[in-house]
């Protein structure tokens, strides 16, 4: 492996297990068995290096969450979907821990912030036609607005499974007090 990759998996490593922020350059270095002059060589800085990782892995989650939501043209059960996102969260929990704190990193980096746009563009299409069965053929306007409901209530949902799991809503509860709105 080259030390270009090694830095990568140190960086992806570093980023699920320290996050963006508590990264340092001695970590990566331990981590990967590289030079320091070396992250600066391949990659500018220690911040491309680490936003190259986190874009690597928010690709993963976002490929992590089209699975979940699966391809279908109809709306599934709401109930079993949000189970299912309840479980990735459960499993996946460093992934997504690393998705919520790019949000974070977007104020200062405009790289950062682009690329989460960019998947929260398609996060909301591909919400919007698990959830109300809009597909590509929908009205723009309605995919966008369906897309956005439920894109809010998965990060309200995914928030409160990453801090207080005990007491995270089920997805039969969140999906029960959904229909009493």
């Amino acid at each position: 492996m080259s030390a270009k990759d090694k830095l990568l998996t140190a960086a992806r490593d570093c980023l699920l297990t320290k996050g963006y922020a508590h990264t340092t350059v001695r970590d990566l270095v331990a981590a990967s068995g590289a030079n320091q002059a070396s992250i600066n060589y391949h990659f500018g800085s220690k911040e491309q290096l680490l936003t190259r990782a986190l874009r690597d892995l928010n690709a993963e989650w976002g490929e992590l969450l089209f699975a979940v939501l699966g391809e279908g043209g109809e709306p599934e059960d709401q109930e079993a979907l949000w189970g299912r996102i309840i479980e990735s969260i459960r499993t996946n929990r460093e992934l997504w821990f690393v998705n919520f704190e790019s949000v974070a990193s977007a104020r200062q980096d405009g790289e950062i912030r682009a690329m989460i746009a960019a998947g929260q563009e398609l996060a909301r299409a591909s919400l919007a036609r698990a959830f109300a069965g809009l597909g590509p053929d929908s009205d723009p306007e309605e995919v966008h607005a369906a897309g956005s409901h439920y894109l809010a209530l998965l990060v309200g949902l995914a928030s409160q499974w990453l801090t207080d799991p005990e007491r995270a809503p089920t997805a039969k509860q969140f999906v029960a007090a959904h229909g009493r709105r």
